[in-house]
């Protein structure tokens, strides 16, 4: 039987170019779920966790409003970690042909849905 927050991480990957795997963590670094082949899902859950812990101090210091994502760009890709509600996080890994648009589209149903399978989970 297949786990539904797996295959929401899973069709992020076949429906965004470039989207190579990403974790779902809480905001404190523990794996929720991962579609992970290369990265190691509990290290980039906690280096998530930690990244986006200054994101959001960085964001409040410079009177940015609420974070949503933190994003680090490489010479071969990207690592953009984004804020799942106030309990969890979506650590996504892409390559350098990130199809941004796309990502950007389907990002925000993403983490709604998430969000959800996350309440259920209280």
């Amino acid at each position: 039987m297949s786990d539904p927050v797996t295959d929401l991480l899973i069709a992020l990957r076949d429906n965004v170019m470039g989207v190579t795997e990403s974790t779902l963590a809480t905001s404190d670094g523990l794996v929720v779920a991962s579609d992970a082949n290369k990265t190691h899902p509990e290290s980039m859950a906690a280096l998530a966790a930690a990244g986006l812990a200054l994101g959001h101090r960085l964001a409040d210091h410079g009177g940015a409003g609420q974070l949503r994502e933190i994003t680090a760009r490489g010479s071969t890709g990207h690592v953009i970690v984004t804020a799942v509600g106030d309990r969890a996080l979506l650590a996504v890994v892409a390559d350098d042909g990130l199809d941004e648009a796309a990502f950007r589209r389907e990002i925000p149903a993403l983490t709604a849905e998430l969000r959800r399978h996350l309440d259920k989970d209280v």
